[in-house]
């Protein structure tokens, strides 16, 4: 009898366990339910139809209080502290604002033992020899690949000030920020990046099936805009395109500034573009090989790339053909900080199409989008957006633009960068409004 009753209750305890754990999975599984629903209903749907519900706009007037609120918090709080510069320079060597005669001054008040040569002095070497390796070091090419310095903490680990403890408030405020960047936003943004990009190899490759029509064409501009769009939001991205009615058509090439790989992002969240670049291995790769099924994009092999005259010749062709989408090309081949804009690549200016510049300014204040690549790998870089803010740009469409006769590709490449570097320091000096 008392064998029988250890066998039952160990049975029913076996019961019991099994009970707990189909509970705990049916918690999970209801969880994860939720979530997607709430994401698909409230975010990918609208997404989808290119309709906001709001909820980015709000959230960024929130943010906009609270970083006004912190920057009053901390400019009290510097009273008490040494009086830091509003704005340092955007670099690693600290610059002193005396004259060279201060400068020199100090050094032989630190050297009185230095050789006298009259109104020169040995010690003298090192202002000069500190000035030329500062020069060197730091140039003003150099400064356009670091992160823009803000004139206020954002709240986030980067600052142009050394900001110390101010007060348990603002401490607060950080930390929590740091817990919904991290616990809220950023398994958002995994979850809406990974239903974009399953969307666009998905719906690519059934297109892809399809025989060439004007069908074909649509439902393959269709899923790629709303894919593109799927990612905007999983950035919470609010972006302002201004002057539609210059909107690059089929048969020319969209030449932009170049600051971070989310830029296609942008852009392609307002119309579609065929992409041009290098063949990638791994999950780049599948995402290449999917879209090309469904769109003309102009991918090259690595060997290809070094022929210059291959891959103009294909770019040509595809301009050629006035029903293909319009060619997207950063023409710095580079990313840049977003303060300036480099010399342009003159390749592309060489086809004879009508050029589409377009200016891309961000808001350093929500999160730094270039993309350091020195610094930073894909995958760092990437993590740095989807813990940011939020991503706030505008972007900015100039009137067309053709080779003028007797134009060669470097003039005409400079004209075109001096348009979009025009357009960038109206939108430094006088803001975002239209």
């Amino acid at each position: 009898m008392g064998e029988n009753r250890t066998a039952v209750s160990g049975y029913q305890r076996d019961q019991l366990k099994s009970k707990m754990e189909a509970t705990y999975w049916d918690v999970i599984f209801g969880i994860l339910q939720m979530w997607l629903c709430a994401v698909m209903g409230l975010i990918v749907f609208p997404a989808m139809f290119g309709v906001s519900l709001g909820f980015t706009d709000l959230y960024i007037k929130m943010l906009v209080k609270i970083l006004e609120w912190a920057t009053r918090r901390i400019q009290r709080g510097q009273k008490k502290q040494l009086e830091l510069p509003a704005h340092l320079p955007n670099g690693i060597i600290q610059k002193n604002d005396g004259s060279m005669k201060e400068e020199i001054g100090e050094l032989r008040r630190s050297h009185p033992k230095s050789l006298n040569g009259g109104d020169f002095m040995l010690s003298d070497v090192f202002y000069f020899c500190k000035k030329g390796i500062a020069s060197i070091v730091e140039d003003e090419v150099t400064q356009r690949f670091t992160s823009e310095e803000l004139a206020s903490w954002n709240l986030l680990t980067r600052t142009n000030n050394n900001f110390h403890y101010i007060s348990v408030r603002l401490t607060v405020i950080w930390g929590l920020g740091v817990f919904i960047r991290y616990c809220v936003l950023l398994p958002l943004r995994v979850t809406l990046a990974a239903i974009g990009l399953s969307w666009l190899v998905i719906g690519t490759t059934l297109v892809g099936l399809l025989p060439s029509s004007s069908v074909k064409e649509w439902l393959s501009d269709l899923i790629h805009i709303t894919c593109y769009r799927i990612c905007a939001r999983g950035l919470s991205a609010n972006i302002r395109y201004h002057n539609k009615e210059n909107r690059p058509k089929k048969g020319g090439i969209c030449v932009a500034n170049h600051t971070s790989p989310i830029d296609v992002v942008i852009l392609a969240n307002d119309g579609c573009y065929a992409m041009v670049g290098q063949v990638h291995g791994g999950i780049m790769g599948v995402i290449q090989r999917a879209m090309v099924q469904s769109c003309p994009h102009v991918w090259f092999e690595r060997s290809e790339m070094k022929d210059r005259h291959a891959v103009a010749k294909r770019l040509r062709d595809h301009v050629n053909d006035k029903t293909k989408l319009p060619i997207l090309i950063f023409p710095e081949g580079t990313c840049i900080n977003n303060t300036s804009v480099m010399m342009f690549k003159k390749g592309s200016f060489e086809i004879g199409a009508t050029i589409y510049p377009v200016a891309i300014k961000y808001d350093p204040q929500f999160g730094d989008a270039f993309w350091n690549s020195a610094k930073y790998n894909m995958v760092s870089y990437l993590l740095r957006m989807m813990t940011s803010w939020a991503i706030v740009c505008n972007v900015w469409y100039l009137p067309p633009m053709n080779r003028l006769d007797g134009e060669d590709a470097v003039s005409f490449a400079n004209r075109v960068k001096s348009a979009i570097a025009r357009q960038e320091a109206w939108l430094i000096y006088h803001g975002t409004e239209d």
